[in-house]
């Protein structure tokens, strides 16, 4: 190997060289002849100034430097690659669970609007019927209690429509089947307007609850597609 390849193969591996070199140069200088400090300390040694087993010493050291670089850089490619693939799979996870949340509350939304439907034909069949009868069907007493009222209505708005039936006629009534108004004189536990508007559904509509209730079911179904609907519009204007 010529000087001048020695010298370059030194310079790319500076550290084990010059610290192999370092440590020849100090033990020759101790076992054959006295080094100077200029070369003990400030000097620089060749590969190829080097006897033939500390040259294979200086090359396997090299070696092993490359080699070590080269796992360190596969190390942080693999680490980098694992890191990319998490990534990719975090965002698909979040897209996954966005998807599923909107398909459950198109779902939701769904099951609610067909179970509205179904408790608004309900009631309209029911309303129907009862018009049909041509008043009520339940037997009049001379007085009715707060709870003697409420049972009717129980019996003649569908379950799912009764408490927002129930809001409506306590902010209007109070559950007073006698109730007026004295300003407008409007009458009764849903506070028609004229009273004589119930008389469709029974000519007993002053002292009869459950001709009024009958009357109110149908007026809300009507105009507001179901008590629900009627009591969202109160809530929003006092009113309905």
């Amino acid at each position: 190997m010529s000087p001048i390849s020695a010298r370059g193969f030194a310079v790319a591996s500076a550290t084990a060289v010059t610290t192999v070199g370092a440590v020849v140069g100090v033990a020759q200088g101790n076992a054959l002849h006295p080094v100077d400090d200029a070369q003990a300390t400030g000097g620089s040694t060749l590969l190829a100034d080097l006897p033939v087993g500390e040259q294979v010493e200086v090359q396997t050291a090299s070696l092993s430097q490359q080699a070590d670089v080269q796992a360190n850089a596969a190390d942080a490619t693999a680490k980098k690659a694992a890191w990319e693939t998490a990534r990719k799979q975090a965002a698909k996870d979040a897209v996954a669970k966005q998807q599923a949340a909107e398909d459950k509350a198109k779902a939701e939304k769904a099951e609610k609007e067909a179970e509205e439907a179904k408790e608004r034909a309900e009631t309209k069949a029911a309303t129907h019927t009862q018009s049909a009868s041509g008043g009520s069907t339940f037997v009049q007493q001379g007085s009715y209690s707060t709870a003697e009222v409420q049972a009717i209505a129980r019996q003649i708005v569908p379950g799912g429509q009764f408490q927002c039936f129930s809001n409506i006629v306590e902010h209007e009534s109070g559950w007073n089947y006698k109730a007026v108004n004295p300003s407008s004189g409007a009458y009764g536990l849903v506070q028609a307007y004229p009273g004589s508007k119930m008389s469709s559904a029974g000519a007993d509509w002053r002292t009869n609850p459950a001709t009024q209730i009958k009357w109110g079911l149908n007026y809300m179904n009507e105009r507001y597609g179901s008590p629900c609907g009627a009591w969202d519009y109160w809530q929003a204007n006092s009113s309905y």
